[in-house]
């Protein structure tokens, strides 16, 4: 059986290509300035003292009001909450970096493998160093259902859970060709980030504008990171073939 060999791409094929991929870096450079833009006017209306009240409106509201020592619901909703709240620690983290950065080393993904490391690494000591600065109490409104030892803002948790599980899920959805596969990794990712930020005002140890501030801030972390991985990635490393099931 004879083989032809495959046709060589066009000169108008490259250029379209060229031109869709660089249309998608400034698109994700303009997600990354506005998510940027949203962590700076989060922390300004803190520092000026501004959306207390909405703040202390929102964490009151996940307490009994006859007693604000008490989360609504039943006691299970309670524990599944610090279940939840747990996905975005240090220690589980920590653990879901060194899975992953081990399985795409030993697949080969070594480019990858930096990209996680880099993002999570690099996301925890803009989180550390954002909370020194700011150093902002933790609520005191309502009784911590959690031990916490740091300051609140921005919410650790919500920052690393967003720039890991995202990073995670880009990752897993770039080697799958079919959308609705790459929707539902990234969405999942999306679920868990959201539930893990809930679960910190649930617990009555972060405010509602610490943990809006994380998300914003690990989202435009995680996307920045894959900007520039992305760039690199055209003249350094050649992508492992694309799975369509």
């Amino acid at each position: 059986m004879k083989i032809e060999p495959s046709r060589p791409v066009s000169f108008h094929g490259r250029v379209a290509a060229f031109a869709r991929a660089e249309a998608a870096l400034l698109i994700a450079f303009l997600a990354v300035c506005a998510l940027m833009s949203v962590f700076w006017m989060v922390a300004d209306a803190v520092v000026e003292g501004e959306g207390a009240a909405l703040d202390a409106g929102i964490i009151t509201a996940f307490r009994d009001p006859a007693d604000l020592a008490r989360a609504i619901g039943p006691f299970w909703l309670q524990e599944a909450a610090r279940d939840v709240t747990a996905l975005g620690s240090t220690v589980v983290l920590i653990f879901v970096l060194a899975v992953g950065v081990g399985y795409l080393w030993l697949t080969r993904r070594r480019g990858d493998a930096v990209l996680l490391l880099i993002a999570v690494v690099g996301g925890q000591l803009l989180s550390s160093g954002l909370k020194w600065l700011f150093a902002r109490p933790r609520p005191d409104i309502v009784p911590h259902l959690v031990e916490v030892s740091t300051a609140s803002f921005p919410s650790g948790h919500s920052t690393l859970s967003a720039v890991a599980y995202l990073t995670i899920g880009a990752l897993i959805a770039r080697v799958h060709t079919r959308k609705r596969v790459k929707l539902y990794v990234l969405g999942m990712a999306v679920v868990l980030t959201v539930a893990i930020g809930i679960s910190r005002v649930y617990l009555g140890v972060h405010w509602p504008s610490d943990v809006l501030a994380g998300w914003a801030l690990g989202a435009g972390w995680a996307l920045a990171c894959w900007s520039v991985a992305v760039r690199l990635r055209r003249t350094v490393t050649v992508d492992p073939p694309e799975i369509s099931s």
